[in-house]
């Protein structure tokens, strides 16, 4: 784990990984054991799920420190920008297609 932090929609985790992990994985097990725990603790009225998908991106080894910055920084961040414009701009920026019709609920 090198740095997490989240807002009311949605959640930044930055990890390094090995090459034998599955990212699919990674993320079912944050989303079971995260709802577990929450649920378990009745943090909030009725029943906490995460939405369906996730994005992941990849960075190098030399931007692990703005990466960083920037997580710790999301709530100046989103004062900018929504999350819907932010993450539109990551998939812009990493060249990956999409149809808005697919993008999370907003």
């Amino acid at each position: 784990m090198l740095a997490i932090n989240s807002m009311p929609d949605h959640i930044h985790i930055f990890v390094g990984f090995k090459p034998n992990v599955l990212i699919s994985d990674f993320v079912k097990e944050i989303k079971v054991e995260s709802n577990t725990f929450i649920n378990s603790k009745g943090w909030i009225k009725g029943k906490f799920s995460w939405q369906e998908g996730y994005g992941v991106f990849s960075y190098s080894h030399s931007q692990i420190g703005s990466v960083i910055n920037y997580i710790q920084n999301q709530e100046m961040h989103h004062k900018k920008k929504t999350f819907r414009q932010e993450y539109i701009e990551f998939l812009e920026k990493f060249d990956v297609p999409f149809e808005e019709r697919y993008l999370f609920d907003f």
